[in-house]
């Protein structure tokens, strides 16, 4: 990762501050759960104690009768709509309807004039339940004589995927080594450092939802649909948001929940999940069981490679399918090889749903090619690094699976990444307890297809300059999680205009002031809002152009501009100011507004599933790492990591770096520590931040990254 030239750029390549970075610091950033409505109740909602029962009845009545309650609310009172990814796959309600399906599902909920009242409340709700026998292995869960959790899903099979490229039996026959080995992927979890929150608040046949989300355009299409709205008549907005990761890509029962109870009551509802509640509704890391089998040539090249996996996706599909299909797809994007066979089952168990969690089903599959790879080398008694070398990917190249790669420069990631921590001083002479090994990894720079089926852009930009000129506000749908994409999106506004990035302000994440973005996922928002905000700064800039030109009595091709001053290339003595121009345009023209859109090329084959893994661009990884282990006790530390990315032009370099340390941290994280354990009833054992292990500041190694 290295900075471009400041010749080139005026703001993009700086280590500008954090646009928030103010409020974050002084305590003055508010986040959903510290907003307070005029009129604001409380909501709870009640939970299922079992992973799978029968819901016989509910008796509400002396939850009802409690001073201070406002509403309770069970399955009868809300829509039976039914949601998720894909209308094929919808199979969750607001509320459960005759069954919960894992403990912590939701039966009942109640709006209080505050929490004391909403949780005493909660336990006066009696519920009768008929306890049925749970699914919790999904190794079994497929088994004929295992319950069935939905009855649409026969042997509790979520998605079935079976792709085959090439012909992988005659790969394998003509190999010098054919290896097969099983690898465990466990379930984890995001942790967000702020649970999932919403307001709702119904006024007027309008409903305004505030609410911790990655994507409000996103939420505003499905909250509306489940509850019969107009898309224009449901409002989302995001405030400041502590971390998603994936778990906040889609509604969760803080938004249809205090939705339902606002609609009933006439007033602002909030929920606030408590870190137990962030567990049940989970969305995480599925549980993966895979065999890999590999089959190399003589020189350790790839011939051709067979992938199966079971993978648990527990109570309802959510975003799993994309998940399932993830886990194949990217398997051939780092390394070059003609023969490849995926058999994936995602299959239902009575544990918490799982879905998206940072690299969406690949880290797992990711893990499993590159041990496999290692232990390959080591049969053939190769370099690991070497091996790499030998199958990388190159540049302008397309993937059996159709994905095409223009840029790459993984094998300079290779080499670097060697250079950099001594590996060949090292690998193989550390003294005993100590080791260096590499791991490698390709991800998607947004994916090619839309997180719902539209024909809406990706990404939408809008630009108004003040009409003294002095500052641009930039109106942008993408979603700042913590990540940066605010302050990003601001430089490149302010490049593509030719002012400072001190002039920018933004309005960004609310589905009635900004322009359609799908919000924070795969890596997309540099990329994908980038180019609508590129788009329009490109337009401002022309329009100013045009009447500098006049006034200056210049053609427009010959002006430039640079840090607000707009002058003729050759001949510095003519000069404007930005503010004097953007003035003027305004009392000539009116508002001075530059738009943007931005929707990838039509991409990836014709095979079923083969959207999944499209992305207008990807960027390539090698990471190695030191670890010193305990002989006697067995404790493994991380001491050292040398990280090298291929992400193309970096424009802020302490934002990339900040972001190139947490994904580090929260992957170590998922090897070292992280795991959601359950008891045999299907109970999560650890749904807490006292026993649920994430890395601490104690933990973290010496990072290098480039």
């Amino acid at each position: 990762m290295s900075e471009p030239t400041t010749k080139e750029f005026s703001v993009i390549g700086k280590s500008v501050p954090k646009i928030d970075a103010r409020d974050k610091v002084t305590g003055r950033a508010k986040y959903t759960g510290d907003l307070k409505v005029a009129g604001m109740l409380i909501g709870k909602i009640l939970r299922s104690p079992h992973a799978h029962a029968r819901i016989l009845g509910i008796d509400t009545s002396k939850a009802e009768q409690l001073p201070g309650v406002e509403a309770v609310i069970t399955a009868k009172d809300v829509p039976s709509t039914f949601y998720g990814i894909s209308p094929a796959r919808y199979d969750e309600t607001i509320l459960a309807i005759e069954k919960v399906l894992q403990v912590g599902d939701k039966v009942a909920a109640v709006a209080a004039v505050d929490e004391e009242t909403a949780v005493k409340a909660l336990s006066l709700i009696e519920v009768e339940y008929e306890v049925l026998p749970a699914v919790l292995d999904p190794l079994k869960a497929m088994n004929e004589d295992q319950p069935q959790i939905h009855p649409q899903y026969e042997r509790n099979i979520s998605v079935e995927i079976h792709q085959n490229f090439g012909d992988v039996e005659k790969a394998f026959k003509e190999s010098h080594l054919v290896r097969t080995d099983v690898f465990e992927g466990n379930r984890a979890t995001h942790v967000p450092m702020e649970p999932h929150a919403a307001i709702s608040k119904w006024e007027n046949g309008k409903l305004t939802i505030w609410s911790s989300t990655q994507s409000p355009h996103y939420f505003q299409y499905h909250i509306a649909r489940v509850f019969g709205l107009k898309m224009g008549d449901v409002r989302v907005m995001k405030f400041f948001v502590g971390g998603g990761f994936g778990g906040k890509l889609e509604p969760s029962a803080a938004e249809y929940v205090s939705a339902a109870l606002a609609m009933k009551t006439g007033r602002p509802v909030r929920i606030v999940f408590d870190r137990k509640e962030v567990f049940f509704h989970n969305r995480g890391r599925h549980a993966q069981h895979i065999e890999l089998t590999t089959g190399v040539s003589k020189e350790g090249k790839i011939l051709g490679v067979h992938s199966k996996f079971i993978i648990d996706g527990g109570s309802y599909t959510s975003l799993g399918i994309a998940s399932a299909y993830y886990a194949g797809a990217m398997l051939p994007l780092i390394y070059d090889f003609d023969h490849f066979k995926f058999d994936c089952f995602r299959v239902h168990t009575n544990l918490p749903s799982c879905a998206a969690q940072r690299g969406h089903g690949v880290p797992q599959p990711r893990f499993a090619f590159e041990s496999q790879l290692d232990m390959i080398a080591k049969d053939l008694k190769m370099d690991p690094v070497e091996i790499r070398k030998v199958n990388a990917r190159r540049p302008n190249t397309t993937t059996l699976n159709d994905l095409k790669v223009n840029s790459c420069e993984f094998t300079a990631c290779l080499d670097k990444a060697k250079a950099i921590s001594g590996w060949a001083e090292k690998k193989g002479k550390l003294p005993a307890g100590q080791g260096i090994g590499i791991g490698c990894g390709g991800f998607i720079t947004g994916a090619g297809y839309p997180i719902y089926r539209t024909r809406l852009p990706h990404a939408a930009a809008i630009i108004k300059v003040s009409e003294q000129g002095d500052i641009a506000t930039l109106y942008i749908g993408a979603v700042d999680i913590g990540q940066g994409s605010d302050t990003i999106l601001a430089q490149m506004a302010a490049e593509a205009i030719g002012i400072n990035y001190e002039d920018i302000r933004v309005v960004s994440a609310d589905t009635e002031t900004t322009p359609h973005d799908f919000g924070a996922y795969a890596s997309r928002q540099t990329l994908m809002s980038g180019h609508a905000v590129k788009q329009a700064g490109e337009e401002v800039r022309r329009q100013i152009f045009e009447l500098a030109a006049e006034l200056l009595e210049a053609n427009a091709a010959d002006l430039d501009i640079d840090r607000r001053v707009i002058f003729v290339k050759g001949t510095p003595e003519k000069i404007l100011a930005f503010e004097t121009v953007a003035n003027e345009f305004f009392i000539r023209k009116g508002p001075l507004i530059g738009r943007g859109s931005y929707a990838p090329p039509k991409l990836g084959g014709k095979f079923k599933g083969a959207a999944v893994g499209t992305s207008p661009a990807y960027s390539f990884a090698a990471q190695i790492s030191q670890v010193e282990v305990d002989e006697e006790t067995g404790q493994v530390m991380v001491t050292s990591v040398w990280d090298v990315h291929d992400c193309g032009t970096v424009i802020n370099p302490n934002l990339l770096h900040g972001q190139v340390e947490g994904a580090l941290f929260m992957g170590m994280g998922e090897a070292m520590y992280e795991q959601v354990v359950f008891d045999d009833k299907g109970k999560p054992l650890n749904a807490n931040l006292g026993e649920y292990r994430v890395p601490t500041a104690l933990d973290v190694p010496q990072v290098v990254s480039e």
